[in-house]
């Protein structure tokens, strides 16, 4: 099928290979001139808006400075996404890049994608997307109901961790986020999708992306670098300096970053363990952030709300991206 719909849509043909994917029927598309693409499908009546807000969204970044995106690649009508008989889906660029999961960042180059994720921001702020509103898994707005969740964890130190995490964000964190910035956001800024590219840092996989708090995006890729116990932070230090580099937070912002950081972990660990009891033989793949999130929650969890400001202003103190 993606074959005789790339023919269809696009008027081309390549060699195809499947990548994986949760929701989405994703493909590699090789063309005989050398160009690699993605063709993205699904027969899910969800992935209408979905697709809608993804191709709308990376087509009002094209031209966009200091960070790189994937290009849609508009069908045959003009059309940036086709729909036909249950099926719906689009083409892009592929990106060429090293995904940062592969890599072991330094401190500058955690600076510079803290930068990056901040342009993003900036460009994504001025974008009118449809479907910006839709029902997204891991939008914030769910984060209160989450320890419904809490059976399918395991017992120990991380469930101990995780329940301290959301309470704070239930008492302390939730009744203030209508008061930060909010916009259209990535939502997922992970190391599986941000490259570190010739032209940039990359990002892909707009399929979370939502009408947020600006700051989430922040929260979600600092979580994601927590890794050294002898740093408050774990490391995410650098990648907030980038960003804070380009964008100020604000007094609010600053004051939540370190309990949202937390509170992110601790989504992921409750959604994914919630999502691999339900599809065991996907588990592998659902669980590929878990590990990560586990280790980093453990060094934040000590992390009080003003220990984690005081973190946090001391980051965003350095305006500079550090040496060596």
């Amino acid at each position: 099928m993606p074959a005789a719909l790339l023919k269809r849509h696009y008027g081309l043909a390549g060699l195809i290979a499947t990548l994986s994917s949760e929701v989405e029927r994703t493909v590699e598309v090789n063309l005989t001139d050398g160009r690699r693409l993605i063709l993205k499908t699904s027969t899910r009546p969800e992935a209408i808006g979905s697709f809608r807000f993804q191709t709308a969204a990376m087509a009002a970044l094209q031209g966009a400075g200091g960070f790189v995106a994937p290009e849609v690649l508009r069908t045959g009508s003009g059309a940036l996404m086709f729909e036909e008989e249950g099926v719906c889906g689009y083409l892009q660029s592929r990106i060429e890049g090293v995904p940062l999961h592969w890599e072991t960042p330094a401190p500058e180059l955690l600076f510079r994608i803290g930068s990056a994720l901040a342009r993003l921001d900036l460009a994504l702020e001025r974008v009118n997307v449809p479907a910006a509103h839709r029902p997204v898994l891991w939008h914030i707005g769910c984060w209160s109901r989450l320890m419904e969740l809490e059976q399918y964890l395991p017992s120990g130190g991380i469930a101990d961790s995780v329940r301290a995490a959301m309470a704070e964000y239930v008492e302390l964190i939730e009744p203030q986020i209508a008061n930060v910035a909010w916009q259209v956001t990535h939502n997922d800024p992970s190391p599986f999708n941000m490259l570190v590219t010739g032209q940039g840092v990359g990002f892909i996989d707009f399929g979370d992306g939502c009408w947020s708090p600006r700051i989430q995006d922040l929260a979600i890729a600092a979580s994601h670098v927590v890794k050294d116990p002898a740093l408050p932070l774990g490391g995410a230090e650098h990648l907030i300096a980038g960003y804070a580099s380009v964008i100020a937070l604000s007094t609010l912002e600053a004051s939540m970053l370190a309990g949202l950081m937390r509170a992110r972990q601790s989504a992921l660990i409750l959604v994914n363990y919630w999502r691999s009891h339900l599809f065991p033989a996907d588990a592998q793949y659902i669980k590929k952030n878990v590990a990560r999130a586990e280790h980093g929650l453990s060094i934040l969890a000590s992390l009080d709300g003003r220990a984690g400001e005081a973190a946090v202003v001391a980051a965003i103190s350095s305006s500079r991206p550090p040496v060596g």
